[in-house]
């Protein structure tokens, strides 16, 4: 008998691998004989290494991806060298549309799988234990290497039928604290030329009679996030429809999914039925890639810029589901002022998260056929990333980039929400604000430093101090970062901008905590609490910017002085900040 470990090098501890898990649950009965090993990118790689060679296999296949490709090839290359006889089979997208080049390339990689692969590894598996068929090349899906070193294909391996795929989990005692990854969809009817699930046109939908009997496996197991890997979830409506709806009617509580969809393809019954959610059951990514329309052309998108702006804000105004956007940068026909303006328009959608990436060209896309025809370069080595394009210079893929950081840490955080609001009165756009922010960081050499919290909080009021406003402005902005600050955490050493509560102020909040413990009106669920303990768990301070309205409306209303209750105990699932009542 020969042992086979599958092994999966994933970017973070709380992901999983669905390509290993699917390969072993659809073996059949050659099942007990494979072994799965996931790591992460931040193991070392003697690490890794030591782990497998530990298992003693006889075959070892990896599954390769942009974000770990480096790590396998290292790997691999060196159980090679300390394992000769070990057979080493790599499969998945970084490998299966260049898998001749491979295994020129690497002579330590000695098969590659093309295209699906459970069919191809289950008759694979009979192969290698003796069973099933005679010859590699009479295995569908594979490319390897002939006794003359000259790399030769079978036959292509046809789509397999959804519901012909056994499904992948059994126990989830080893994915505890995890995200689980699942499919109902494979195909896209869409064309996007940046993107490998162009390829496959054919959309194939999984029965949902067994997409109802998976689901309640993960919510009787309470699992914290099922990332429903499906492109364009809603391409096909009512399949997408019978699915929330179900999600919606068994809601454990707990579970939360995340599905990728075309914003542009929700329909009314959708939104009537999202308003009965509870907050935090499913989030959305929606990728707009740019609202250049000549660029939208150009990468073959069907969207419709109106609809989705429109639909992205009714989602919104629910105030139960996350909502996550994404730009590409280094687009064709995209240069510095179009990306500005693409930035603003998805910026005043106001999503959860807005994310701003920059084209990766990857192998077999229809973007890396015409990468000559825009001049588009990138990097050679995995994750292929633009460096420059026809119409965007390298000095302005750098300005992006500080753009981008920006972006992550001070709007995506969900820690600055009213300072970023209340900005936006003294900059003339959103992307000008973020712009000019990542030019103060640079002119003070703060990119590339590990900066903690607070440390967010004190630069970014001394980009503010440094700023040509008024005393005014400033001072309506100290009261919006405070609120900031205090929304997150109660921060018993306070940063120097944080107004000092008077000794006749802090009398007054002790005054009406312990009225609270007595009798309470305004805050609930501290009765087994004395004043002195609900002193050091409840924040209250003095502001006189209305920042309930602020946070609104994004426009800044200041007026007579007034207390705000920060509420721990009680905080918005979608943001996590703190519940505030005004007094």
């Amino acid at each position: 008998m020969k042992k086979i470990v599958l092994a999966a090098i994933n970017a973070k501890y709380i992901h999983s691998n669905l390509a290993v898990y699917s390969l072993k649950a659809n073996a059949g009965k050659y099942e007990e004989d494979i072994e799965l090993a996931e790591y992460t990118i931040n193991h070392q790689k003697e690490e890794i290494l030591a782990g497998i060679y530990r298992k003693k296999p006889d075959v070892v296949g990896f599954s390769c991806y942009i974000w770990n490709i480096e790590y396998v090839l290292d790997v691999a290359e060196n159980l090679k060298k300390i394992c000769p006889q070990v057979e080493i089979i790599f499969g998945g997208p970084e490998v299966s549309y260049d898998a001749e080049k491979v295994l020129q390339r690497y002579p330590f990689v000695d098969l590659v799988m093309v295209g699906e692969g459970e069919n191809t590894f289950r008759e694979y598996a009979a192969f290698l234990l003796g069973e099933g068929a005679e010859k590699r090349s009479d295995i569908a899906g594979l490319c390897y290497r002939k006794e003359d070193g000259k790399a030769v294909f079978t036959a292509p391996r046809m789509p397999m039928k959804m519901d012909d795929l056994v499904f992948p989990y059994r126990d989830l005692e080893q994915m505890e604290n995890r995200i689980i990854y699942y499919e109902t969809i494979r195909g896209c009817p869409f064309s996007c030329s940046y993107c490998l699930s162009s390829i496959d046109k054919t959309v194939r939908l999984r029965s949902l009679d067994l997409v109802f009997d998976e689901l309640d496996f993960f919510l009787k197991n309470r699992v914290k996030q099922v990332k429903f890997v499906d492109r364009t979830f809603n391409c096909n409506h009512k399949h997408a429809y019978k699915i929330w709806e179900y999600i919606k009617e068994h809601d454990n509580g707990v579970t939360n999914f995340h599905f990728e969809i075309g914003g542009d393809l929700l329909r009314e019954e959708d939104f009537e039925l999202f308003r009965g959610f509870r907050p935090g059951l499913i989030q959305f990514e929606i990728g707009v890639q740019s609202t250049n329309l000549f660029t939208i052309e150009a990468i073959r998108r069907k969207m419709d810029l109106t609809e989705l702006a429109e639909h992205v804000e009714r989602v919104r105004s629910g105030g139960n589901i996350h909502q996550h956007l994404d730009l590409i940068a280094g687009l064709p026909h995209e240069d510095y002022d179009s990306f500005h303006k693409s930035f603003n328009d998805v910026y005043r959608m106001r999503p959860d998260q807005f994310q701003l990436g920059f084209l990766k060209v990857l192998k077999g896309s229809y973007m890396e056929e015409v990468k000559d025809e825009y001049e588009i370069r990138y990097r050679s080595s995995p994750p292929y990333e633009v460096l420059t394009t026809k119409w965007l210079p390298y000095e302005d893929v750098l300005r992006l980039k500080q753009v981008e950081d920006m972006v992550e840490v001070y709007y995506n955080s969900f820690q600055f929400q009213a300072t970023m609001l209340a900005m936006e009165n003294y900059h003339t756009d959103a992307f000008e604000m973020y712009q000019t922010l990542g030019g103060f960081y640079d002119k003070k050499g703060y990119f590339g430093m590990k900066h903690s919290r607070i440390a967010r909080y004190e630069i970014l009021w001394e980009f503010l101090c440094e700023a040509e406003w008024s005393e005014e402005a400033r001072e309506i902005l100290r009261q919006t970062l405070t609120y900031d600050l205090y929304a997150r955490d109660y921060v018993k050493n306070p940063p120097a901008f944080v107004p000092e509560r008077s000794h006749e102020y802090q009398q007054k909040v002790r005054d009406f905590l312990t009225k609270e413990c007595e009798q309470p009106t305004v805050l609930s669920g501290y009765e087994k609490y004395q004043p002195k303990q609900l002193f050091n768990m409840i924040y209250v301070q003095q502001f006189t910017v209305n920042i309930p309205k602020l946070l609104k409306t994004g426009k800044v209303e200041t007026g007579e002085a007034h207390s705000l209750v920060f509420d721990y105990q009680k905080r918005n699932p979608l943001t996590h900040s703190a519940e505030v009542i005004r007094l």
